[in-house]
């Protein structure tokens, strides 16, 4: 209720004010019609009803303080009210079907609404009040007294309107129509419209042709029954949201801009020529007013009207091509083919077009048609890559299960390992197992590579040494039997690093033989250090290399490990190194199992960096 309140009230007031302000200018002197006439436009336009109450309210009141009579003032309302609703109506009725929005001027079909449903106010108000002056004042009133007031009219309403609508449309004061539940007959008021138009025209020629007074009021009274029969046509859409940042949007502000711009200074030449008119009394009504009003509407219809033509050709030609190519992004959807059957209705059109949307047209065809091979060719490598993934996995679960699960633990010896490949399969593997009641074989490997091939080659590795170990226990002879095997069919020239040691639990002896492995950390006498050991040469590399058997005897512990655990690195390129691995097992006195500390040790200093090389440790410790 406020809101209503305000609406009447500000309608009320403005249009009031607006009358006293210029009713000494020559617009009244020359009886060219009150000055507030096109505000009936602007308030029922913007506030509907309520500012079609106020404006109406505003107009009797000055028809009161004029001194006119009852029977003067009560038709003049209905038709000021009348009129000044129409203009709501019109606006939200359009012409077009897909735009029903608030008052706005950013495209060139609102601008042309806006224009349209002035003029049409403007000349139902004029003819209508042309037809009373005539019943109820003069009989002798000219027809050109209708055209003035029709031009007054027409440039406070197109003024005016362009204010009111750029200053109330962020508030929420603008009155919009409630959607009707009643069916909408389109054809009947179709009928209604064109019977309105048609009967102000003649209404209009009764009064050049000095009718009778019956035919003039029978023709008043039709043109504002069928006025306000049309008024009854119910809304059944939504109003839209718009984008006010488009393209045609700001050149349509730009251009009002301008129009308003030179409006003013044909107002100025107006006012400046006023005082020439004053004085030119032979002249007849018509250079009368030439200068005043004439040279606002001349700049409208040399620059105005010519104006929305080139923009209406702007928009269709350019603007509007651009903004179907716009509503591509509502086909795109990420790692998905755009439907080109469905773009194909926005732009194709244009395709054959030879100018630039033509070719702005065809490039999208390609893009699309290459955007749909890029997205199918990634689909089938997705697809691809979902069965690699998959065969990855069981790779993994396949590795995983052929490397020892559960630590070996006996009242001569505890033997455990661990290994964490960098990619879902790695070269790197440990491997323990009692051979028979007396010996125990440790074995660990870093093939050379990362992932699958890799992988492949410790695999074979790990499955040759096992079954080479079943009939000789000779580390030495196990490598070169190993080695042989391993460079015959080698196209990829692949190699691995391996340590073998078989323990005897007896004699608490270990027989060991390197083939290019980082040599083990040995407890001795309470304190670990590297053993000093025979490197040999990698596996796969050269033919019958004879390895050598080494044999010491162990009362502590061994650690094994693959490079993968020293040249672990941080954040700065820093690699854990053998001095901070040989520290962590001299500071480590705990007699549980050190592979997880060392693991938190190393993830400590790492710090969480992704690590390029396999991780693998293997660890034995002698029971007094």
């Amino acid at each position: 209720m406020k809101t209503k309140l305000k609406q009447i009230l500000i309608s009320f007031i403005v249009t009031t004010i607006f009358y006293f302000a210029l009713s000494q200018t020559f617009i009244t002197q020359l009886g060219l019609g009150s000055p507030q006439i096109g505000l009936l436009y602007v308030f029922g336009l913007l506030f509907g009803p309520f500012g079609a109450l106020g404006a109406s309210l505003s107009n009797v009141a000055i028809d009161v303080y004029h001194g006119y009579t009852f029977v003067q003032i009560l038709p003049s309302a209905i038709i000021s009210f009348g009129v000044s609703l129409l203009a709501y109506k019109l606006w939200y009725s359009g012409f077009k079907s897909d735009e029903y929005t608030k008052p706005r001027l950013d495209t060139i079909y609102h601008l042309c609404l806006f224009l349209a449903s002035i003029i049409i106010c403007g000349m139902i108000y004029s003819v209508g009040h042309g037809n009373l002056a005539y019943i109820l004042i003069s009989p002798d009133i000219e027809e050109s007294i209708i055209i003035p007031s029709f031009l007054n009219f027409t440039n406070v309403a197109f003024i005016m309107g362009i204010a009111g609508i750029w200053l109330f449309k962020r508030t929420n004061l603008i009155e919009t129509p409630k959607k009707s539940e009643r069916r909408l007959n389109k054809n009947l008021y179709r009928l209604i419209f064109s019977l309105l138009m048609v009967m102000t025209i003649v209404s209009f020629i009764f009064i050049i042709r000095n009718s009778d007074n019956l035919t003039i009021i029978t023709g008043l009274i039709i043109v504002v029954a069928l006025m306000y029969a049309y008024m009854t046509k119910p809304f059944i859409h939504e109003i839209q949201e718009v984008n006010e940042n488009s393209i045609i949007a700001k050149i349509v502000r730009n251009f009002i801009i301008i129009t308003l711009i030179l409006g003013f200074f044909g107002g100025l030449v107006s006012i400046a020529s006023f005082d020439y008119v004053e004085t030119s009394i032979t002249l007849n009504i018509y250079l009368h007013l030439m200068p005043i009003l004439v040279i606002s509407d001349i700049i409208i219809i040399l620059f105005f009207i010519p104006g929305i033509i080139i923009l209406k050709y702007i928009g269709d030609n350019v603007v509007k091509p651009i903004t179907s190519f716009s509503e591509i992004e509502g086909f795109i959807k990420e790692d998905e083919k755009i439907e080109a059957e469905g773009l194909i209705k926005v732009y194709s059109e244009y395709v054959n077009e030879q100018n630039e949307i033509g070719t702005l047209a065809r490039s999208y065809t390609e893009l699309i048609n290459h955007n749909n091979n890029y997205i199918e060719n990634i689909q089938k490598i997705e697809g691809e890559k979902e069965r690699t993934n998959a065969e990855l996995d069981i790779a993994t679960n396949i590795q995983a299960a052929a490397l020892p699960t559960e630590a070996i633990k006996t009242d001569a010896f505890i033997v455990n390992g661990y290994s964490k490949p960098a990619k879902e399969v790695g070269g790197d593997f440990f491997d323990y197992y009692e051979l028979d009641d007396g010996n125990l074989a440790i074995v660990i490997g870093d093939a050379s590579g990362k992932g699958v091939p890799a992988a492949l080659v410790a695999m074979i590795t790990q499955v040759v040494i096992k079954q080479t170990l079943i009939n000789n226990h000779d580390p030495s002879e196990v490598l070169f039997s190993l080695n042989n095997q391993l460079c015959v069919n080698n196209p990829e020239s692949m190699f691995i690093t391996l340590w073998l040691g078989i323990y005897n639990k007896t004699n608490k002896k270990l027989t060991f033989s390197n083939a290019g492995h980082n040599p083990p950390l040995i407890k001795e006498n309470g304190k670990f250090k590297y053993l000093d050991i025979e490197s040999g040469i990698v596996l796969g590399i050269m033919e019958d290399f004879q390895y050598e058997d080494e044999e010491i005897t162990i009362d502590g512990e061994l650690v094994t490990y693959t490079d993968g655990i020293t040249d672990a690195n941080n954040n700065d390129g820093e690699m854990y190194g053998e001095d901070r691995l040989l520290e962590f097992f001299n500071k480590f006195k705990s007699d549980k199992d050190p592979i997880l500390p060392l693991l938190k040790d190393i993830n400590d200093f790492t710090k969480d960096t992704e690590q390029f090389d396999d991780m693998t440790l293997l660890y034995l410790k002698v029971n007094d």
